[in-house]
């Protein structure tokens, strides 16, 4: 497993400005967290997901590509902050 977070530069309202992801081998997402401007926060899973968020559809980019485009910054963290952030967001998206 690899675990990425990805730091957002826009203006736009409705979109996320960071986005974690726990990646397989193969580069695809198994469980997904986006956190907006304004707080709110969703997630995705391959059972069920939150808001608007879902997993991609195929493998994502390396992270030199992902970095190539200049709004995004990315950069690879420990399994224990994946963690963290997703019990955060499902922990308390499942609650309510």
């Amino acid at each position: 497993m690899r675990y990425l977070k990805v730091l957002w530069c826009h203006e736009l309202p409705d979109e996320p400005v960071e986005l974690y992801s726990e990646l397989n081998d193969a580069g695809y997402e198994i469980r997904k967290v986006e956190i907006y401007r304004d707080g709110r926060r969703d997630f995705a899973d391959g059972e069920s997901f939150s808001g608007t968020t879902m997993l991609g559809e195929g493998a994502l980019p390396s992270l030199e590509e992902i970095a190539e485009q200049d709004e995004f910054s990315p950069s690879v963290i420990e399994a224990a902050e994946f963690e963290r952030v997703w019990h955060q967001v499902v922990g308390r998206t499942r609650k309510a």
